[in-house]
């Protein structure tokens, strides 16, 4: 029996794979007529509307509010999601968790050490100058989320092993790291910057401090199912998504005020110091055209994890589908 289902699942694998293969004439099809996709990427959502090209997009789709690995994979288990945006973390984790799934879109940061995803905060009292300090100390640890690997790399960075500090598991919402910190539940927290910056502007009389962590964090994908992908419709109506997605980031970047006033104050809630403060914190957006790096970065972490878990670890480029490789760089270079 056992043999059975690891044949299928092979079988099953194999088809999947013979259907990512259409032919270049199959791939440069327009979208069909009446192909609907279901997109969970808020931000970029918000950004089309903003810009009018929501109403250009060549297929019918469905918003849903989800965004971050763990929601995204929820939803494409359910079979309610057909792209979801997040991190480098929640691919992995799919594939150990038997739901293929494949990036079609990467987007880095250019300058991504002046312009992290997080920062780390200090608990008040925490003594902690350096990394190597971490050393017996209480980490907030989100398992399957970008900041817990974080924390693996800054660990891996300073020397030390998951046995040389306390990893306390904790969600990473909201301003849960930054109670957590001020009550001394954790020493230490990766905080999203604005977040880091309201911790340090409430805490920093206290002797609450913020540290960089001095390590790339930059990394964003759009994320799809193998069946999913397999679908020539949808896999035709995501080449577009994804063109508008790239689109959609640069006119972001064109646009600072508008974005902050009109999506981070009015609505996200922040204020407008904070609003313009996580704005800028983006930087200007990487949106490459050869995958080969963030292909052998991936690695790195899937090798790091699978250590630090006692996964088995995979060739990484087996979550990408390089037929989006140069799809949205193609669209910001006018093609």
């Amino acid at each position: 029996m056992r043999a059975f289902f690891v044949a299928l699942r092979s079988s099953t694998v194999a088809a999947f794979a013979g259907l990512l293969a259409l032919p270049a004439a199959a791939w440069a099809q327009p979208v069909p007529p009446g192909t609907t996709l279901a997109i969970g990427d808020p931000r970029i959502e918000f950004a089309l509307r903003q810009s009018g090209e929501i109403n250009k997009l060549p297929f019918k789709v469905t918003w849903a509010n989800i965004e971050g690995g763990p929601r995204t994979l929820q939803a494409f288990r359910a079979g309610a999601l057909d792209v979801g945006s997040g991190a480098d973390i929640p691919p992995i984790h799919a594939h150990w968790t038997n739901l293929p799934v494949k990036v079609v879109a990467a987007r880095l940061r250019q300058d991504p050490l002046h312009h992290p995803v997080y920062q780390i905060g200090i608990a008040p009292g925490a003594k902690i100058n350096s990394f190597a300090d971490l050393r017996g100390k209480k980490i907030a640890y989100s398992p399957g989320q970008a900041q817990g690997v974080l924390v693996l790399r800054i660990l891996q960075k300073a020397g030390l092993g998951q046995k040389d500090v306390h990893l306390v598991e904790l969600p990473s919402t909201t301003d849960v790291y930054a109670n957590a910190l001020q009550s001394r539940l954790v020493d230490a927290a990766p905080m999203a910057v604005v977040f880091a910056k309201r911790y340090l502007a409430t805490f920093g009389k206290d002797g609450a401090k913020v540290l960089p962590h001095g390590l790339r964090d930059d990394i964003e994908y759009l994320d799809a199912p193998i069946s999913v992908l397999s679908n020539p419709a949808k896999a035709a109506a995501i080449r577009e998504y994804v063109r508008f997605w790239a689109r959609a980031l640069r006119w972001i970047e064109a646009h600072p005020d508008l974005w902050a006033n009109a999506y981070y104050v009015k609505d996200q809630g922040l204020n407008l110091g904070d609003a313009r403060y996580t704005a800028q914190s983006f930087g200007i957006a990487d949106v490459p055209a050869n995958w080969n790096d963030i292909i052998a970065r991936q690695q790195q972490t899937i090798d790091l994890l699978a250590r630090e878990t006692g996964q088995k670890s995979f060739p990484a480029a087996e979550l990408f589908d390089r037929r989006f490789e140069h799809v949205a760089a193609d669209a910001l270079s006018g093609k």
